[in-house]
């Protein structure tokens, strides 16, 4: 079995949040993969579900971002599960709005979500980087982190679930590679080969009859002069 985790914050007033992706990602599988209702377990909301042929637990930890690591370890420690189980969706404000990586293990680069899964499960989990921006100064990242995306964001977000949704079987098997695949084709599909370049460069040009040619180099004065020829 493996835990799918979307981190974020409980509650309305953070739902839009840019620190809330994971609960969107997590929201959007279980939306579009059939998963059972969410209920309270585990210091958060569960949802059971299958993806492909493994069996998926999705898990929303509510005990608001710095303390997600209780509700995470609780849950592991309950289906004893290895960390290497776990599959934790997060924002990350050192990639660019749309992108995303799959990575095993690492630092927690200050994400005080990613900070307290170190201390309740160690770093031996798979973490899916969620891009989000980066205000462009540190002392920002707070406020920007946890203020709602803007509209215009709308598209790419959309893009972004949808991909991750496609993808979440692969993911769950432990196909970071095809994951990615899936996210790329929704995020930055590949653009239909067009013909339009090689006509433009193999239509003839049509020359100009040498009569049109010599009546458009005619000065005004000379035109004017004609008619009275």
């Amino acid at each position: 079995m493996k835990l799918i985790v979307g981190l974020g914050n409980p509650g309305a007033k953070y739902a839009r949040n840019r620190h809330n992706i994971g609960y969107m990602a997590v929201d959007r599988i279980a939306e579009d993969h059939d998963f059972g209702p969410w209920k309270s377990k585990f210091q958060g909301r569960i949802s059971e579900g299958r993806l492909g042929s493994e069996k998926v637990l999705l898990l929303k930890p509510e005990t608001f971002m710095n303390r997600s690591g209780q509700s995470v370890g609780e849950a592991m420690r309950f289906y004893k599960l290895d960390p290497t189980d776990i599959i934790v969706l997060h924002d990350e404000i050192d990639l660019a709005p749309g992108k995303s990586r799959v990575k095993q293990g690492g630092g927690h680069a200050g994400h005080n979500g990613l900070r307290s899964l170190h201390g309740h499960i160690t770093d031996a989990y798979t973490r899916v980087r969620l891009g989000v921006g980066h205000p462009g100064r540190k002392e920002a990242v707070p406020g920007y982190v946890l203020h709602d995306f803007a509209r215009a964001d709308a598209d790419w977000i959309d893009d972004l679930m949808r991909g991750i949704s496609d993808g979440a079987p692969y993911l769950a098997d432990g196909d970071g590679g095809r994951f990615m695949n899936a996210v790329a084709l929704r995020v930055a599909p590949p653009r239909s080969s067009t013909t339009t370049t090689k006509l433009k460069a193999t239509t003839p040009i049509r020359a100009e009859e040498p009569a049109a040619l010599e009546q458009s180099s005619r000065s005004p004065i000379q035109k004017l002069m004609d008619k009275f020829k």
